[in-house]
């Protein structure tokens, strides 16, 4: 067996969601350098990653609670995302650090109904710590030093 959607878990925090659809987007802006148009190496470009959870009703809840502790939704201070699924052959582990979110499509409604509502939280991610996969670190270390967190 492979893995597939049905296989992960997503934490946030150290809450688990249950998610209708997540997804993570890491941007590396890093280039070709070129002499004379010939390519000849490389440059460092700067790095982002931003993903999206949507949820049910009942899993937004969780947000609104958070939100309600810290007095508004802006208030609410950046949290780590776990991905992780496992299957008999394969397994991934996926973190993002620092992700604040956000709202957006708050409401869609039909009232012929048919469908669970569902609610999209994008996210940002923040930290330096920024991406790992099975536990790599997606930045190198010389990119990171001196940063204060």
């Amino acid at each position: 067996m492979r893995l597939s959607g049905m296989n992960f878990s997503v934490m946030v925090g150290d809450q688990m969601i249950n998610v209708m659809t997540a997804s993570l987007t890491i941007t590396d802006n890093s280039a070709v350098s070129q002499t004379a148009g010939v390519p000849d190496g490389y440059v460092d470009g700067d790095v982002a990653a931003s993903g999206e959870l949507v949820v049910n009703a009942s899993n937004f809840e969780l947000f609104v609670a958070e939100a309600r502790r810290a007095g508004s939704w802006r208030a609410v201070e950046p949290i780590d995302i776990l991905y992780y699924a496992k299957t008999g052959q394969d397994e991934l582990k996926v973190e993002a650090f620092g992700c604040r979110y956000k709202l957006s499509d708050l409401l869609d409604i039909d009232t012929k109904g048919g469908q669970a509502s569902t609610f999209k939280i994008p996210f940002d991610v923040t930290s330096p710590d920024f991406v790992r996969i099975d536990g790599v670190p997606y930045l190198r270390p010389d990119e990171t030093s001196g940063i204060a967190q």
